[in-house]
């Protein structure tokens, strides 16, 4: 099992057929630090297919984390296999800055 900490916190992943959904959970406090989806308002004018929009949602998930001074992340896929929209939001977080 994936545990996340303060200092280096658990980016989960939830997609759904539409949306894509990126958390930073510190797991030992039971806390999400920072979220970020495509379902968010932040979005509504972004233009793409889903893979183009995954990683628009990585992206904004790294800028959250860098804000809060996060640096290193511990990359959770749930399950989904490493391919396609979770592949894309992985990249973006790193082209946003975050290192797993």
């Amino acid at each position: 099992m994936i545990k996340g900490t303060a200092e280096r916190p658990r980016l989960s992943i939830y997609r759904s057929n539409k949306q894509i959904y990126a958390q930073l959970i510190d797991d030992l406090s039971g806390v999400t630090l920072a979220a970020a989806s495509s379902a968010s308002k932040d979005f509504e004018g972004v233009k793409g297919n889903k893979v183009e929009l995954a990683k628009a949602v990585g992206k904004a998930i790294a800028e959250k984390a860098t804000q809060s001074g996060i640096k290193s992340v511990i990359f959770d896929r749930g399950g989904y296999l490493y391919h396609g929209r979770v592949k894309s939001l992985a990249e973006g977080a790193r082209e946003g800055g975050l290192q797993f």
